[in-house]
């Protein structure tokens, strides 16, 4: 049976790739690359983007 994916909306920022890592160019004395973790500051993180309000209009 085919499987569906889930009907979660992604973020229009981020795509859907909430935290990346951005190396600095300096390496830690064992050797590795000292990075940073970034979230993206419009869905803080979660890769999901939250349902558009509805607008009451009163004339």
């Amino acid at each position: 049976m085919p499987q569906h994916a889930q009907n979660a909306p992604v973020c229009r920022d981020c795509d859907g790739f909430s935290t990346v890592a951005i190396t600095t160019g300096t390496r830690h004395r064992d050797g590795t690359r000292a990075t940073l973790r970034v979230t993206c500051p419009a869905c803080k993180g979660t890769g999901t983007a939250r349902h558009a309000r509805t607008q009451e209009v009163h004339a």
